[in-house]
């Protein structure tokens, strides 16, 4: 038996996305999905990061995110928080 919506077969579930990182600290390399990491973005490339916890170490890690790095954890499902300056 096939699953049809509408005209069409239904598509397959999309794989999962990893993204490497790795750890100022330990060191360690590893891969994370969209919800091991979290994108913040401001008003400026100096408050425009994104960031992780080390599954090694435990430690928390924050690099800068340039527009490329912003677009590519955008598409693969990487929450996304948006800051605003103060009046």
């Amino acid at each position: 038996m096939s699953v049809m919506s509408g005209p069409y077969p239904a598509a397959a579930a999309p794989e999962a996305v990893l993204f490497k990182a790795a750890c100022p600290d330990c060191r360690a390399r590893f891969e994370l999905d969209a919800d091991g990491l979290r994108l913040a973005i401001g008003g400026s490339r100096r408050t425009t990061f994104y960031s992780f916890t080390c599954p090694e170490c435990g430690n928390a890690v924050r690099k800068p995110a340039g527009e490329r790095i912003v677009e590519l954890l955008t598409r693969g499902g990487v929450r996304t928080l948006r800051l605003h300056s103060a009046l």
